[in-house]
């Protein structure tokens, strides 16, 4: 069990910090993208996402890994579910039913990390 949740929570940290790399730093075609919007706050709050989705992914791994304050992996799971559960929401208003697929998916693991960490 404890080498799946390994396994789980390196491919989550990975995602994450993927994801979050692209929000916070894009590169000049997705600043056309995001800027496009016209609206900056909107810009500010997508890199403040990134840096969030960053610090996550770090959270989901440093902590267990070095037993220091090892409740910040499971904390940073929970955080990282409460995230997916309101992209869910947020997709399934605008209809996008792919990622809504792929937001409850990644939510199931967040949780599996959450209830493997806790107990």
């Amino acid at each position: 069990m404890n080498i799946t949740l390994w396994i789980v929570q390196l491919l989550l940290a990975l995602l994450f910090f993927m994801v979050g790399s692209q929000k916070a730093f894009p590169s000049s075609k997705g600043k056309e993208v995001v800027d496009s919007t016209g609206n900056s706050s909107k810009n500010n709050l997508f890199v403040f996402i990134g840096i969030v989705e960053i610090l996550g992914a770090v959270g989901l791994i440093l902590p267990w890994l070095l037993d220091i304050v090892p409740i910040l992996t499971p904390l940073a799971a929970i955080g990282f579910s409460i995230i997916m559960l309101l992209a869910a929401i947020y997709h399934a208003k605008r209809k996008e039913n792919k990622s809504v697929v792929t937001n409850i998916i990644i939510l199931a693991l967040t949780l599996f990390v959450v209830i493997g960490r806790l107990s």
